[in-house]
């Protein structure tokens, strides 16, 4: 099993974070890892992403033209990324500030609205554990026990006391997310 990941948003949302936790879980899970962030230098506000890729075999190279799954955040990244989803494939969104939505009938389409539950939540910060969340109730490539050792391994531990609201977050993902398209019933219906 190898799957090619693309996270990206706005800096400042957690999206490098996010891949980090997800390279620490796919590692606890004795898999090969690449985490290879890009940002713009302007840190927060400037566009931001990160592939991860997670493996069983040895990983030949981290720059991908095609992604398995595409998270994205906002409308540029929309914009940028959807094209690069392969056939089959995953497009998790984000709904805050998309302005135009997927179009593509090959790939499987899920929404989260992740500012407003992380609003609800009453910590911003955890936009990005409502993201991840949502992407792995719908895609579950990493076992729960080792996104907690993901956590630990990636917060400093001045922070290990917001692990407990950060696991929180991902549940609330796991429960608002929507499929808005799901490839498989569609290849069943036709």
């Amino acid at each position: 099993m190898t799957e090619e990941i693309i996270i990206a948003g706005f800096g400042g949302q957690g999206v490098l974070s996010m891949g980090k936790i997800l390279a620490y879980s796919g590692i606890m899970q004795d898999q090969e890892v690449s985490w290879m962030p890009s940002y713009g230098p302007e840190m927060r506000g400037g566009t931001a992403n990160v592939v991860v890729i997670l493996s069983d075999d040895r990983i030949s190279s981290p720059i991908l033209n095609e992604f398995d799954t595409a998270i994205i955040l906002n409308q540029q990244s929309m914009d940028k990324f959807e094209s690069m989803v392969k056939p089959g494939g995953l497009l998790l969104y984000d709904t805050n500030g998309i302005t135009s939505h997927p179009k593509r009938k090959d790939i499987t389409i899920a929404t989260i609205e992740g500012a407003k539950e992380a609003s609800e939540l009453k910590n911003k910060k955890t936009f990005n554990m409502v993201i991840l969340g949502a992407f792995l109730k719908v895609h579950p490539i990493v076992k729960m026990k080792n996104v907690h050792k993901g956590l630990e391994n990636s917060l400093p531990e001045r922070h290990h006391h917001l692990i407990p609201l950060n696991e929180e977050a991902i549940e609330v993902g796991m429960k608002k997310v929507k499929v808005i398209q799901d490839l498989k019933q569609l290849h069943t219906t036709i």
